[in-house]
């Protein structure tokens, strides 16, 4: 049961639409429910009430202030049942509406001074109620806490009703769209409101920003509209971002603050973010660098900085499940901005998906726990290695990178919620595993292509060869939970185990070295994991290659002036 608590200024326009047929005709036998003293006028009942008597009676003590009147005097507040819940009657729907009013402090029961309201019902599956928030003594209602106050009562009304019950909030969550920006969202033919769009636009000049010049630099070259507020000492001590066709009844336009976007897009918080240190001249950072002894593999700029963020995503992930509090937090600060600039160098096929897993994992990222001086540069650099390497294709050595680095954001993904669950973070971990489902269904689309390249070629092995890497995989993945113990899929696995074993590499080493990389049980396909991980390790390109020709023991056979390959070290966090 979820409750959007939200304020207005028109008491007649609101009822004129909860009593109307709505956007599509879905408003339905339109009629209160519950009022503040059960003697409402109603429209929807009786035929000789107007909806200009309703007013009247809900306006009567916001009038008698005369020019002390407040301007937005109307409370609104939609209360939904969830679709599997069963269907409530008029008289359980009144005892919801009555006990919000209270829990939010709109009346409370006994108080003949409460604010008027009434709870109109004009679909099986919700109620709106509505106040004015003036009370009977002229006071205005307190009403600071309201939603938060709200949503707890909802939980308990679950409780006792037998309803679904919802994962309880903590205060991190990022405001949700209001009634009116949904309804001027639909109004104008836009697919979702203006809120979201700029939420989205922050995080995105976010991720992987060098400091905060960039980060505003980015804003406007998206083509926001920002605003910054300056104090006398000439200090910027805040901003706020607005849509350019997105405009008020005056011509201006709507500026949201970046607090009002999300509780972490606030201008302090982003400086605490960029403080940590700088992103793109710090070679400890960097995941794939000349500084740390290991030889860059073939392919475009796109793949290269797809395979050093699977480095750095895979590392979080073990820190994940191995560090500390903060430790974590700020892995999960770091995490949500490789996840939006991969969504912005996507293809178009997986575009919707990853945009879905972001906004998922955004909610994720956030909780009572304080990144305060905990250290993700890692992959905040891997963020911005990816934004300044331009588009990849799901093709070749672009789509096997990309299908790498979704392969270690799946399993981060689940880190995160088992991690929030042990917490009793409900809402953080139900975020974390909407985004995994997301990002599966991206990673299946991009690596459908390479998996099935590197499957055909496993097939047309010699069998000498092939018997001989299903002999290691069988030995090395026997005691890993959820490994098919058959030939079955194991096709890829055992081309990418020649093309190491040509290049010379041990493939049971490789095999042991990728299991200890981080547990395997979450996996949705053992095998695919153990892929990605040995390609990484032994340094193969993310695309299948022609495999060389091997001696009988395996080795490859030297060719003149051929290059000797360094196996990879495991990632450190």
């Amino acid at each position: 049961m979820v409750p959007d608590v939200s304020r207005g200024s028109r008491t007649y326009g609101l009822l004129a639409y909860l009593y109307g047929p709505g956007k599509h005709d879905e408003h339905v036998d339109p009629h209160i429910v519950a009022s503040w003293d059960g003697f409402a006028p109603d429209p929807g009942r009786d035929p000789t009430a107007t909806l200009t008597q309703l007013e009247a009676a809900l306006d009567l003590r916001v009038n008698q202030l005369g020019d002390r009147r407040p301007k937005r005097h109307v409370w609104h507040c939609p209360v939904s049942a969830d679709p599997g819940d069963r269907l409530l009657s008029d008289e359980e729907w009144a005892e919801v509406a009555r006990r919000v009013v209270a829990a939010a402090g709109i009346a409370q029961p006994g108080d003949p001074d409460g604010c008027r309201w009434i709870a109109v019902r004009h679909d099986p599956r919700h109620i709106h109620i509505m106040a004015t928030i003036v009370r009977g003594d002229l006071r205005q209602a307190r009403l600071n806490g309201d939603a938060v106050r709200a949503q707890a009562e909802c939980r308990q009304i679950e409780r006792d009703f037998g309803l679904k019950e919802l994962s309880p909030g903590d205060g991190t969550a990022a405001k949700r769209p209001t009634s009116a920006e949904r309804h001027k969202a639909e109004r104008l033919g836009r697919g979702e409101p203006v809120r979201l769009q700029l939420r989205d636009a922050v995080r995105r000049a976010l991720a992987g920003a060098a400091d905060e010049a960039e980060f505003l630099d980015r804003l406007k070259t998206a083509g926001l509209l920002v605003s910054l507020k300056v104090a006398p000492s000439g200090d910027v001590l805040g901003y706020s971002v607005a849509h350019p066709d997105d405009r008020n009844a005056e011509g201006q336009p709507v500026f949201f603050g970046g607090s009002r976007l999300a509780p972490d897009l606030s201008l302090p918080r982003i400086r605490k973010r960029l403080g940590a240190g700088p992103v793109e001249t710090d070679d400890a950072v960097q995941p794939d660098s000349a500084a740390t002894g290991k030889a860059r593999t073939p392919g475009s700029r796109a793949a290269q900085a797809r395979r050093g963020a699977a480095e750095a995503v895979e590392a979080a992930a073990r820190a994940i499940d191995e560090g500390d509090d903060e430790q974590v937090a700020a892995q999960l600060a770091g995490a949500i901005e490789v996840i939006d600039v991969i969504d912005v160098r996507a293809p178009a096929d997986t575009r919707a998906q990853l945009l879905a897993a972001a906004r998922a994992f955004e909610r994720a990222s956030r909780s009572h726990v304080r990144a305060e001086r905990a250290d993700n540069r890692a992959l905040r650099y891997a963020a911005r290695q990816i934004l300044s390497s331009g588009y990849a294709t799901n093709r070749g050595e672009d789509g096997g990178a990309t299908a790498m680095l979704l392969s270690a954001l799946v399993l981060l993904a689940i880190a995160a919620a088992r991690w929030h669950s042990g917490r009793g973070h409900a809402q953080q971990a139900a975020a974390a595993d909407a985004a995994a489902r997301e990002l599966r269904a991206a990673y299946r689309t991009v690596a459908a292509r390479p998996i099935a390249v590197m499957a055909a070629r496993g097939k047309a092995l010699p069998t000498a060869v092939r018997d001989r890497q299903a002999t290691v995989i069988r030995e090395q993945l026997a005691r890993a939970e959820g490994a098919p113990q058959e030939q079955e899929g194991w096709d890829a696995l055992a081309q990418t185990l020649a093309e190491a074993e040509a290049a010379g590499h041990d493939p049971a080493a490789l095999l042991e070295e990728a299991k200890t990389w981080r547990e395997l049980d979450t996996a949705d396909s053992i095998t695919a994991v153990m892929v990605w991980r040995v390609r990484r390790i032994a340094g193969l390109s993310a695309a299948p290659t022609a495999t060389a020709p091997t001696t009988r023991s395996g080795a490859r056979a030297d060719r003149p002036g051929s290059p000797s390959r360094t196996p990879r070290r495991r990632p450190s966090r």
